[in-house]
């Protein structure tokens, strides 16, 4: 395919690898990418015979309202993420980066921590939406975030959490360190400063060939979308590889999309070792 053909000579020749992740990144790993509300349900039959929606549930309002219906959603999905193992996509582009000397970064929505898992470069990874593997105070009591070393059971029939996790300063309710919808009390301190590691490596990177590789980024939030293409747009060297099997729809002046899965998209364009 002449296409790929043109994303892998890119790659190859590219001095810089920006790797930007939505949910489909992990579908191949078995993960759930909550892709409409059937699709979400799959995933909770509990929360469907509820009637409640993904929008609905990501809401820190839970967390005040029935402390242990949010963390049952949130301790399955914790628990979900420290078993599975990411799959052998993750290597692949790691191996890339590695092959530029390192000069690499991801800008992913996902929570998962599944880069940093997968052997990335932790101070190279700007979570934007936060991560589940971080905890904060319901009520914002200190402007500590720690890491979330808790166990927290879940019981898959009532749905409901068996344990709480606490705040240590003022034994509340504590939350995950994640950005959720209608959501006012996120302590966005980790993300910021991620955010600024994130700066200074496009800054130094703007002059040289960037091929920004886009993986399961959808359009229902687009933030990591918008992303690739606002910067594929302002840099004069970068290009944006857009890896998505139902929505690769691309400007093409911006750079190229492959109707693909996370995976075999990856090997596509970088091939396999």
């Amino acid at each position: 395919m002449k296409r790929v053909d043109e994303i892998r000579d890119f790659v190859e020749k590219a001095e810089a690898i920006l790797v930007t992740a939505g949910a489909g990144m992990g579908v191949d790993s078995g993960l759930p990418d909550f892709r409409g509300d059937e699709g979400f349900w799959r995933a909770y039959p509990p929360l469907k015979k509820l009637g409640i929606r993904f929008e609905e549930m990501a809401n820190p309002r839970w967390f005040e309202d029935d402390p242990e219906l949010a963390w049952a959603f949130y301790g399955h999905r914790l628990n979900l993420y420290r078993e599975t193992e990411p799959h052998e996509g993750f290597a692949i582009l790691r191996r890339l980066i590695a092959a530029k000397g390192g000069n690499g970064f991801v800008f992913t929505s996902n929570v998962d921590g599944q880069f940093q898992k997968a052997g990335f470069d932790e101070q190279a990874i700007y979570e934007v939406h936060g991560s589940i593997h971080y905890l904060q105070c319901l009520h914002n009591c200190t402007d500590a975030i720690w890491p979330n070393e808790e166990e927290v059971p879940v019981d898959t029939e009532r749905f409901r959490a068996l344990r709480i996790p606490r705040c240590p300063r003022c034994g509340g309710v504590a939350r995950p360190n994640i950005l959720m919808f209608g959501d006012w009390g996120w302590n966005s301190n980790r993300s910021e400063a991620q955010a600024i590691g994130f700066g200074a490596w496009l800054e130094k990177n703007r002059a040289k060939q960037m091929a920004i590789i886009e993986v399961g980024a959808g359009t229902a939030v687009p933030t990591v979308r918008r992303q690739g293409e606002v910067l594929a747009a302002k840099l004069p060297g970068a290009r944006l590889i857009r890896i998505n099997p139902g929505e690769p729809q691309i400007d093409e002046r911006l750079g190229w999309g492959l109707p693909l899965g996370g995976l075999e998209g990856i090997c596509a364009i970088v091939g396999r070792e």
